[in-house]
């Protein structure tokens, strides 16, 4: 039974469909990575998942058939579906501890709070900086924060939107390692990322992506060798 399940999705702004009928499933304890050129869907794909976005057609579904299509954005995050923007968004007045606080939500019991928040300081590597200003770490300790506010929260789709943008080569590969720590036999993890080394790193498929519909879809060797992948998205 699949995770995440994407049927027949359509998202349309004015003329432009953003999303063409796109369908496709994410297992159970998966790193799936979804790829493609600018344009091509990945971020209308994340919005469409949370809420943010509305779909024209198509649904969107729970490995246990919860139908998120026209969900609010607060009962999609009630689901266990969490997101990780792009950009870091973490408060930087706080701790880091604070901020995994925040990220463990108002409906996280009180006798879970403690093991939650010791958790993904581990998760992440981040137990040294625990009484550390958000504001004070280096760009890619806040990526690994800003992760682990969402591991607080306990969740059972984790989105991951380009996390080692601007990354460092080392943060890169630090980051590749967090990932595959964080596989779960009751998560899936669902990545957008347009660093080709590193969705090879950590992907047990990858989708691409083309004009809101699916290009490939398979390991990351064979979307290198696939001739139509290399023609509009990876290049010879």
């Amino acid at each position: 039974m699949s995770a995440l399940v994407i049927d027949s999705l359509e998202v349309v702004f004015g003329a432009f469909r953003a999303l063409d009928g796109l369908s496709l499933a994410v297992d159970p304890g998966e790193v799936r990575a979804v790829i493609g050129p600018n344009g091509a869907g990945k971020t209308t794909l994340l919005d469409a998942i949370t809420g943010i976005a509305r779909p024209r057609s198509g649904r969107i579904l729970l490995g246990d058939g919860r139908d998120l299509t026209q969900a609010s954005e607060a009962e999609i995050a009630r689901a266990g579906v969490r997101r990780k923007f792009q950009k870091p968004s973490v408060f930087p007045a706080l701790t880091v501890r604070e901020n995994l606080g925040l990220g463990c939500g108002p409906d996280c019991p009180a006798r879970e709070r403690p093991v939650r928040l010791a958790r993904a300081l581990a998760e992440t590597g981040l137990e040294a900086r625990a009484s550390v200003p958000a504001g004070a770490l280096a760009h890619g300790e806040k990526q690994w924060l800003e992760i682990g506010m969402v591991l607080a929260s306990e969740p059972r789709v984790l989105l991951l939107d380009e996390p080692v943008a601007g990354l460092s080569d080392d943060e890169t590969a630090r980051t590749a390692e967090l990932i595959g720590a964080l596989r779960r036999p009751d998560r899936a993890i669902l990545v957008i990322e347009h660093d080709m080394a590193f969705v090879e790193a950590v992907a047990d498929r990858v989708t691409v992506l083309h004009e809101g519909r699916t290009l490939f879809e398979g390991a990351m060797a064979g979307a290198r060798a696939d001739a139509r992948v290399i023609d509009v998205f990876l290049g010879r």
